[in-house]
């Protein structure tokens, strides 16, 4: 019977869609002539509106407003701004009764969400309403399985987590104009920092200010101390609850004031994580540039888990917990490639900035190897060289349109020229060798020694007192070209 009654309700759902879609549209048109940006109260029309443009905003999905068709959400990514939350759906799943006080006394303006945890930790909810003069409440239930939604329905399953608390509108008005007394003030002081910023020595890497998140208006968090808010209560978060890898849950948000506006929804795992600042540096034009990054978390229930998926990537922090290991992937137009794999306790040892050089894949561009070790007055290579050639294997590798010269040194104090120049171009053909061993085509690659030029300049600055000594780069890489160039 109970299946019935689901599979009765999912068809009336899908039915309804196409009516439900003009509904929504002839509202959300006619909230935008009459509905100012500040306050989400009634007004006079206007010519030219105020608000942010429509496409600026994520238009919440047909019917997700019922618990069936919830919105999934990803960890740290947040969603919106939205629209408008707009009635209660077909299906009124959140009603109070004697038996449980402490939930929604109906659905006003609702919307689902849900999630899946990737790892054990507190959960945290930030919710930023784009009106501050909306009253948005939430419940977080955990997924108990078949019939959730109906169980949901009938109240036989209750919320793990409750903020319903009402807003204070005079404490508002009061911090609102208070905030706008304080704007000059704040204006002369940023001013300030930026004329004495203007003022410092400028450095070799230029600065980069990362944009801070937006304020949550209610959530929930581990640093709270209210672990449930009631109606008659006024604050705005809770604490987090201890969550585990693969589990489910579900949020519904509801915003109480009628023709409310959207806002944006953001959860997250707190745990002792590294959270460093990632940023990819062009050496030659002296500038941090935006590129397409994926960064995948390996080792949770999920297998791979994208936790940056951008085209244009600017910048920003990035969240690496303990336990997982993650590739990243990162490329640009003129650029070579970079790829990285790497564990959490690789960057534990790190500083709080993760800063890739983005080389450029442009004729005559050149990279020096200085750590190389080759058996003495031959051409063999020893010691840890698969480590260090490896990475720029991997640069050559992602890009088989670039052609490339390996040109090989050697320490010489000019007693041999000959030799010493016929060395040299040795110790580069091994070089290639490896290349071509680990699966670069030779028809990419050439080579070159030192000239005879080069073995006097070099004898020349070992034996002067002043400074000199021997180099310490052991070869190079050059940039030929591209294809047939």
């Amino acid at each position: 019977m109970k299946r019935f009654l689901i599979g009765l309700l999912a068809c009336a759902l899908v039915f309804g869609s196409v009516d439900a879609q003009a509904q929504n549209k002839k509202k959300s048109s006619k909230k935008k002539t009459t509905t100012t940006a500040t306050t989400g109260k009634k007004g006079k029309k206007k010519s030219k509106t105020t608000e942010a443009p429509t496409n600026t905003l994520v238009t919440l999905p047909l019917n997700s407003n019922d618990c069936l068709f919830a919105i999934p959400l990803e960890m740290d990514k947040p969603y919106g701004p939205t629209t408008a939350p707009d009635g209660a759906g077909r299906i009124q799943e959140v009603v109070a009764d004697k038996a449980h006080p402490n939930i929604f006394d109906r659905e006003h303006n609702t919307v689902w969400y849900k999630f899946t945890v990737p790892y054990n930790g507190d959960l945290e909810i930030s919710i930023i309403q784009q009106s501050q003069w909306d009253d948005y409440d939430f419940l977080v239930y955990k997924n108990t399985g078949s019939y959730f939604s109906n169980q949901v329905m009938m109240n036989k399953v209750s919320p793990v987590a409750v903020n319903m608390a009402g807003i204070d509108s005079a404490a508002m008005f009061a911090a609102v104009m208070k905030g706008n007394k304080g704007d000059k003030a704040a204006t002369e002081r940023k001013v300030a920092t930026t004329t004495a910023k203007k003022k410092t020595e400028e450095s070799d890497m230029p600065t980069f200010d990362v944009v801070p998140d937006a304020k949550p208006t209610i959530g929930m968090f581990y640093d709270a101390t209210d672990k449930m808010l009631l109606k008659n209560q006024t604050g705005k978060f809770i604490k987090s609850i201890p969550v585990r890898m693969g589990e489910e849950y579900y949020i519904v948000l509801d915003n109480r004031t009628l023709n409310g506006q959207g806002h944006t929804i953001k959860v997250s795992v707190h745990v002792d994580a590294y959270e460093p600042l990632v940023l990819f540096y062009d050496k030659k034009g002296r500038r941090y540039v935006d590129v397409d990054l994926m960064i995948l978390e390996r080792g949770g229930k999920e297998g791979e888990r994208p936790i940056v998926k951008d085209e244009h990537y600017r910048g920003g922090r990035v969240k690496f917990v303990p336990g997982f290991s993650y590739l990243l992937y990162a490329k640009r137009d003129g650029f070579f490639s970079i790829y990285k794999e790497f564990n959490s306790m690789d960057l534990m040892m790190h500083d709080t900035i993760m800063l890739y050089d983005m080389e450029r894949t442009e004729r005559g561009s050149s990279f020096q190897i200085r750590n190389l070790e080759f058996e003495s007055d031959e051409a063999t290579l020893i010691g840890n060289y698969d480590s260090i050639l490896t990475d720029y294997l991997l640069m050559f590798r992602n890009h088989p349109e670039v052609n490339f010269l390996v040109k090989g040194y050697v320490q010489s104090y000019g007693v041999n020229a000959e030799a010493d120049m016929l060395l040299s171009l040795d110790r580069a053909k091994s070089i290639k060798e490896w290349f071509i061993k680990n699966g670069i085509d030779a028809k990419r690659i050439t080579t070159a020694g030192m000239t005879k030029n080069e073995i006097k300049r070099a004898a020349a600055a070992a034996l002067n007192e002043k400074g000199g000594g021997f180099s310490n780069v052991k070869a190079e890489l050059i940039i030929t070209g591209k294809g047939d160039q």
